[in-house]
């Protein structure tokens, strides 16, 4: 898990409940002080929005939410573009069919199956087709399960304020008591509350963090498509490098540069 991810949620956390027990509330006896204004709010929120996409979307949402809980699925680029400067050189020394027993050691699918099409001799042209096709189905998987989390940032504060309309309907119809009324609006009001918490502490933080992670994914089959095909071409091991090391920020370059010169 990121750690970056945990500490920014559990700052927020402990800012909103330092603040509240600075102003002499109990957070906790506030959020927990009506547990029909959460199940309006979660379950009208999740029902709601898996109303909004396919079936496929809301079936797929719990996976998505574990991994961008978990994190997972990003390539370590630098042993990525090592490997693949590794299988230039073989290939420019025993051709491209000695890297047909490096394939089945290779973890990630989408190397293994571009690698396998390299060997077997497949058009360039129709290569670089196919596995742009399957970045394409990628991407449109990725942003369906980040788009499911943002809808859902958006559902729960309506389902708030459908809430608080709700507990101010009752509350006017009980005006005969005005004993009755504080608490009444204390409890309408904790339905919009729970609306903009789960939506900015949990699900719009959880759509911008699948986001990422598949932009981190997309660069890494990015790198190894265009790694293949330079291996395919036959261009040279260092020449695979400076091409490859284009994917690394400006700061990791060298290292990775250096470590392909004392291999050589």
């Amino acid at each position: 898990m990121d750690p970056i991810t945990i500490g920014g949620l559990i700052l927020a956390l402990i800012s909103m409940f330092v603040a509240s027990f600075m102003a002499g509330m109990n957070p906790i006896a506030i959020f927990l002080g009506d547990p029909g204004s959460i199940l309006l709010v979660v379950g009208g929120t999740i029902g709601t929005t898996a109303a909004s996409g396919t079936m496929t979307q809301a079936l797929s949402a719990p996976k998505a939410m574990i991994k961008g809980i978990t994190g997972g699925g990003s390539l370590d680029l630098p042993a990525a573009i090592k490997q693949l400067v590794g299988f230039a050189d073989t290939a420019r020394k025993e051709g491209l069919l000695a890297l047909e027993a490096e394939i089945e050691k290779i973890e990630d699918p989408f190397f293994q199956r571009g690698l396998q099409l390299a060997v077997d001799g497949t058009d360039p042209g129709d290569l670089r087709e196919m596995l742009e096709l399957d970045l394409e189905r990628m991407a449109l998987r990725h942003r369906d399960g980040a788009g499911f989390f943002a809808t859902a940032a958006g559902m729960a504060p309506a389902m708030g304020m459908v809430g608080t309309v709700i507990g101010l309907v009752d509350m006017l119809g009980n005006l005969d008591d005005p004993s009755t009324l504080g608490p009444a609006m204390a409890v309408a009001f904790l339905t919009t509350l729970w609306g903009a918490f789960i939506a900015n502490y949990f699900f719009q933080p959880l759509a911008a963090r699948l986001k990422k992670l598949a932009a981190d994914e997309m660069a890494g089959k990015e790198l190894i498509l265009e790694g293949i095909l330079s291996i395919q071409a036959g261009a040279n091991p260092r020449a695979v490098a400076g091409k490859l090391v284009s994917f690394l920020p400006p700061g990791e370059r060298d290292a990775v540069l250096e470590g392909d010169k004392k291999s050589a």
